[in-house]
Order: structure tokens, then C-alpha cells, then sequence
């Protein structure tokens, strides 16, 4: 007989089958031999007060031994003569879209304007070492965009519109680890997601799909209202059935590029602001009450929410154990964003820490712009932050309490921002409007988490890349372009997701929509 129950027990319970068994058997006043395993189904860390508990949905096998598990399997048919679909960008939305196109028969062509993970690693060692940003290649481009290499955080609240659970199940099948189908943050770390992102590869690949890397799209081909293919660099055409544009929200030419060709395109807020990095150990002892960690429970998060005249500061991507990286995408830009490994095991934690700007909040100069200027805004202060730092990666940066303060940091802390930091005022890069709501934020985040705000963290930047400042619109029926047909914007670049899962999911509706319409 198999139940399945709640238990909220203790994190050294948790991590006991002997003591969850005995949990279990006091919950269903059965006596303990009868309890043959007890299997986690989800979990979760509850710390609002000192007595940390972990809340568990399992099933107890009474009387029985449970069923081998079966784990999720994923049939990928051949499709290398089936109608052919172009995506662009192989990121979160290309990728599960190219999956999903192959399991409804159609064959996806896979168009990536940089390299294969094992040689974007070298470009990435590039932007530490040499402070060289490769244009096509780098934190933000390549095999399996910006996620792969920053962090693989797998929480969304975007569940409205697809089969999250799936997502998990398709990362699963293709390496990564089990708990990501058990945790309810689940993660999967910048040293396993490389690995994942290649069998991905090889599954589509040896379904008689397409990759091509250094393929960058310079236009659409398009012919009596519908577009047919795209027109690369090298001046190749590449055609299909339908166009999936997946690229992220970083891809500014792309934008440009529609913009030159007719193709609408709607400003919308985003978010823009610092990374923030404490010791690890400072957000454990905040997080956890004052206690140590010990070797139970995983390294601390935290997630903050403010409001500052009518505008939101909030942290974003935070990452235990992690580090910050050196994430631009052009030479001539300073960005900054975090990631951690799957072991979470660093002495830092960052996140961003970040507020709205909608487009009443720019500046004058920027309004000229139309449609482009939250994006030419965006641009503005990362140029900005480079020219700060000496046409450098070096990061302009202050001690979180002198930041709120404003006043100037004599000293640095130690930092995981590899190229280095430096002190600077802020103001050379990051507009007034948006460090002093920043500096309200952050006021009000220390007044209700004692020790969050302090001099042992620091502020660098800048922290730009949250989301896009423009959308794509589509259609709510039919999810294409609505000025032409056979072009479906998606993901993160066209602006209907955040983040890996809600990105993958994205990209599996408009797979499943282009089968529908054009199979």
C-alpha cells in the first residue's frame, strides 16, 4: 500500500531514511516495520523562524516495496526529411522548441551566431584573462545562451502557460541531476548545464536536426507577407516552413533589424541597477537566525522586494556560493551578472539588486529615440560603467553601506569579480534616478533583515541585462508575428519569458503552434 503524506521535520531528519520512517509511522500510527521506504517527492526549506524545518511531500510504501523507478523517457523520431523550421538562437526557447518540433515531425534547422560550448569556454576565459569581449561569442552567445554559463537557476512562477514539470523531466533525461525533480528551487550549476546543453545537441542531432554555429541572421527573407527563411552573414539563405527569432534579449541588432524591415516592435519597462556581493557566511547567519549552517542545510538565498516611489527594487538572480562575471556582449560595455556551481560551495553570494524603469522615468535625451529608448538607454550606462573603469572589465564598485550612504569607499572587500574591482563613485556611470532609489531600497531591505545592510558586501556594476526593454508582438491566437506570417517570435528577446524554464516553455508552444498551422 503506498500513502502519500506532508512531514515537516528537522534538516538532520531529512536527511535520514531511519528517521523518516519513524516520522512517517507517527503520522499514520503504523508501526515502523511496516514501513518499507519512504521516497521524497518534493522539498522545501522553511527558516521564518529559528527552528529551520523541512517541509516534505512523500510516499510511504507500507507493506510493499516501491515500483523500480521509472524514470521520464522522451521518444525523439527521425525527422532529417521532414519539413524543415528555422530557429535563431539556440538558447532555453531554441533548444526545447527544436525538441519539441522533432517529437511533432518536423525538422528544426538551429541557427547560433556563436560557438559550441567547448570552444565558447575559451572565449569566456578570454573575457577574465584578456578583458577581450568576442561580439559572437561570450557569456551572452553561444550554445545554449546565457544560461549555460550563468548559473541555471529553475524556479519560475510563470506556470500559467505550460508544462513546467516537463522542462525539468527533458533536463532530466539529459543529465542533469535528480534533485532538480524534488527541489522546489531547483538548480543545476554552471559546471553540470554545459554537459546537459551538449546532449541536447547530439539528441536533436541525431534526429536529423541542423546546428550551425557562427551563423549570425542578418535578415529575414520574406515574400508576399510570410516570411520563408533568413539571409546570414556569409550571404546564405537558409529556408523553412516557418521562423522561430529565439534569440535572447541581448541580441540588440536583431531589434535593428526587424526595425529596418518593417517588423513592429513595443517599448516595455525592464530593470536596471547594481550586483550586490555579501560573504556567504554573513547571509547564512541572516537567513538562518544566527545560527551556523551546519551540514544539513544548503548555502542561504534570499529574495527582496521593496517599493520606492511607485517603483520596484528587488534582487534578482541570486546566486549562494556563486560568483560574478564579467557578462558583456560587445567590446565597449561593462555588464556584470552572477552564477554559481552545482555545489554552491563559494565564500560569496550576490544577486542583483535592481528597480523598474519604464519609459517615463528616462531622461529627456533619450525620448527621441521612440521605441529604441529604453534600449539606448540601457546601452548608455554600460558604456558608461566601461568608460568609468578605464575602457576596462574592471568593475566600478563601493561598499554596500557607503553606497547607501553616498559617500566614498576608501578600501574594497574581497570579491569573486575575477578581472578586479575599483573604487569609484557611481555617479560617473549609474544615473541619480536610479542609485537613489536603489539607496531607499537597500535602506529598507537592512531595516527589516538586521545585517544585510553593511560594509562587508559590495556594490558593482552594472547590472543591465535583467530583461528586454522592448517585446516582439504576436498574436494571442496563433502566437506569430502579426504583421507577417511564418515569423514567431519567443523566449526572453521577444519578450514573453524570464529565464530558463519560462523561456523552454515558450519555446515548446510555439513548436507545438507551427505544427498545428503548418504541418
Amino acid at each position: 500500500m503506498k500513502k502519500n503524506i506532508n512531514l515537516t521535520v528537522s534538516p538532520a531528519d531529512a536527511a535520514s531514511k531511519v528517521r523518516l520512517r519513524a516520522e512517517a509511522s507517527k503520522v499514520l500510527k503504523t508501526d515502523t516495520d511496516r514501513i518499507f521506504d519512504v521516497v521524497v517527492l518534493r522539498q522545501s526549506i522553511d527558516a521564518r523562524s529559528p527552528r529551520i524545518r523541512i517541509q516534505l511531500s512523500v510516499d510511504v510504501y507500507i507493506d510493499e516495496q516501491p515500483a523500480p523507478l521509472v524514470k521520464p523517457h522522451f521518444n525523439y523520431p527521425f525527422v532529417g526529411r521532414k519539413n524543415p523550421v528555422v530557429i535563431v538562437g539556440a538558447g532555453p526557447a531554441g533548444m526545447f522548441a527544436a525538441l519539441r518540433l522533432i517529437e511533432l515531425g518536423l525538422k528544426p534547422i538551429l541557427l547560433e551566431r556563436g560557438k559550441p560550448v567547448s570552444e565558447r569556454k575559451k572565449d569566456i576565459a578570454a573575457i577574465h584573462g584578456e578583458q577581450k569581449v568576442n561580439p559572437d561569442s561570450n557569456y551572452g552567445y553561444g550554445e545554449g545562451g546565457a544560461g549555460t554559463f550563468s548559473d541555471g537557476k529553475l524556479y519560475t512562477r510563470s506556470k500559467k502557460r505550460g508544462n513546467t514539470g516537463r522542462i525539468l523531466e527533458v533536463l532530466h533525461f539529459h543529465g542533469a541531476q535528480d534533485s532538480i525533480l524534488v527541489d522546489a528551487h531547483p538548480h543545476i550549476g554552471t559546471n553540470v548545464l554545459p554537459k546537459v546543453v551538449g546532449a541536447i545537441r547530439e539528441t536533436i542531432e541525431k534526429a536529423g536536426g541542423e546546428y550551425h554555429f557562427n551563423a549570425r541572421v542578418e535578415e529575414l527573407v520574406i515574400a508576399d507577407g510570410k516570411v520563408n527563411g533568413v539571409r546570414l552573414k556569409d550571404g546564405s539563405v537558409v529556408e523553412g516552413i516557418a521562423v522561430i527569432l529565439a534569440t535572447g534579449h541581448s541580441a540588440r541588432d536583431i531589434y535593428y533589424m526587424l526595425d529596418r524591415q518593417g517588423i513592429a516592435l513595443q517599448p516595455k519597462s525592464f530593470a536596471l541597477g547594481v550586483r550586490l556581493e555579501h560573504p556567504q557566511e554573513l547571509i547564512d547567519r541572516i537567513q538562518y537566525h544566527g545560527s551556523r549552517r551546519g551540514e544539513y542545510l544548503p548555502p542561504a538565498a534570499y529574495s527582496m522586494v521593496e517599493q520606492v516611489n511607485g517603483r520596484g527594487v528587488y534582487s534578482f538572480c541570486m546566486c549562494p556560493g556563486g560568483v560574478v562575471v564579467p557578462a558583456a556582449t560587445a567590446p565597449g560595455e561593462l555588464v556584470v551578472n552572477g552564477m554559481s556551481p552545482s555545489h554552491r560551495g563559494g565564500k560569496f553570494a550576490n544577486s542583483g539588486l535592481v528597480t523598474e524603469i519604464r519609459l517615463e522615468d528616462l531622461p529627456l535625451e533619450f525620448q527621441k529615440y521612440g521605441t529604441f529608448a529604453g534600449l539606448e538607454f540601457q546601452q548608455s550606462v554600460e558604456k558608461a560603467c566601461f568608460m568609468a573603469s578605464g575602457n576596462s572589465q574592471l568593475a566600478p564598485a563601493k561598499r554596500m553601506a557607503d553606497f547607501v550612504r553616498n559617500q566614498p569607499s576608501s578600501s574594497l572587500p574581497d570579491s569573486s569579480y575575477r578581472p578586479g574591482l575599483f573604487s569609484s563613485p557611481m555617479t560617473d556611470w549609474l544615473p541619480d534616478f536610479v542609485s537613489d532609489r536603489l539607496r531607499e531600497g537597500m535602506q529598507k531591505m537592512g531595516n527589516k533583515s538586521r545585517g544585510f545592510l553593511t560594509n562587508e558586501a559590495v556594490v558593482l556594476g552594472a547590472e543591465s541585462r535583467t530583461s528586454s526593454p522592448l517585446r516582439i508582438p504576436r498574436s494571442d491566437e496563433t502566437l506569430e508575428q502579426l504583421q507577417v506570417k511564418g515569423l514567431f517570435p519567443c523566449g526572453e528577446g521577444a519578450g514573453y519569458s524570464g529565464g530558463i524554464v519560462s523561456s523552454a516553455v515558450d519555446g515548446e508552444r510555439v513548436a507545438e503552434m507551427i505544427a498545428q498551422l503548418y504541418k
